[in-house]
């Protein structure tokens, strides 16, 4: 499992250096990034859910979906209180940003390509349990936090986005095994097949747009970079450590949780008038250091827990 690890992290990185590369050379433009982005989690996503779920229906495999959606649970528990211990509430400091970057996590962008890499779709068929956890408390407490005040409108896009709606109908179709025309599921994969090239070449064009030099030069990055990337996976996998739970399922959910800061914040700092440089310097300086990161605690996984 190292050796599968190792190698789709170098792959994920030549992928996102071709990616800032592109963007270097002008052939990826801001504006173009950002549609890549939005085909990626609206179209190209959700794609690869809804084949996850164009399974045969198994008893251990609706256990373990189960299992999925408690050590989510569980895994955001830590993260909730990592980030509010750590990170507290200081005038002139960016801790709304700070926490709602080590909370949430890149889990569609990073944590599915590398998922999938390592255990197929059965690994993305577990992700998608995270990724209901992260769209649910996301859209409603995420969004309070960069708000400040609740909004009933913003729980409808819980139950409006392309991710979540793959979800259900990937369910209906499990659970009442119906199965997609082959030409159509073809055609579908082929879909799907693009999720990690694009993925990593919007996450090297991201990283190319950040001031690398002057980021460095932050203290306070590093320190939401080590409680994201590092803290955070490490006391999950110690929590797993005691549970039943099937390795599988543990490490997809690990993955998911050591996945970068979300790009999600950026969007949402525009959106309600915070400091979005700072989001994209967290989603930038994660996104990079991930690639070392995301294998070093799935081989923490295999150490502590076998």
């Amino acid at each position: 499992m190292a050796g599968i690890i190792l190698k789709q992290a170098v792959i994920m990185l030549i992928l996102i250096l071709i990616g800032a590369g592109c963007y270097q050379f002008r052939l990826l433009s801001k504006d173009t990034v950002g549609q890549i982005s939005s085909l990626v989690l609206k179209v190209v996503n959700p794609v690869v859910i809804l084949l996850a779920y164009q399974r045969e229906l198994k008893k251990e495999l609706v256990a373990n979906l189960g299992w999925t959606f408690l050590l989510t649970a569980m895994s955001f528990v830590i993260a909730y209180l990592i980030a509010y211990l750590a990170i507290p509430k200081k005038e002139g400091r960016e801790y709304v940003i700070e926490r709602f970057s080590t909370i949430f996590s890149n889990c569609g962008f990073m944590g599915i390509p590398l998922v999938q890499a390592m255990f197929g779709y059965e690994g993305v068929f577990y992700i998608t349990a995270f990724l209901t956890g992260f769209n649910a408390i996301v859209w409603s407490h995420g969004v309070m936090m960069m708000s400040g005040e609740r909004s009933l409108k913003s729980m409808v896009k819980v139950l409006t986005s392309p991710a979540i709606i793959a979800i259900v109908l990937g369910m209906i179709l499990f659970f009442a095994q119906i199965t997609l025309p082959s030409i159509l599921t073809e055609a579908l994969e082929m879909v799907g097949n693009l999720n990690t090239p694009l993925a990593m070449f919007v996450a090297g064009a991201t990283i190319a747009q950040t001031d690398l030099p002057k980021v460095i030069r932050k203290p306070r990055v590093f320190y939401v970079s080590f409680l994201k990337l590092l803290l955070i996976p490490l006391l999950t996998i110690v929590l797993f450590r005691f549970l039943p739970a099937t390795e599988t399922v543990e490490m997809t959910v690990t993955a998911a949780a050591a996945a970068p800061s979300a790009a999600i914040c950026t969007m949402m700092c525009l959106t309600y008038k915070r400091n979005a440089a700072y989001a994209s310097e967290l989603f930038g300086m994660t996104t990079l250091l991930s690639v070392v990161t995301m294998p070093l605690m799935m081989a923490m996984y295999e150490w502590i827990c076998k």
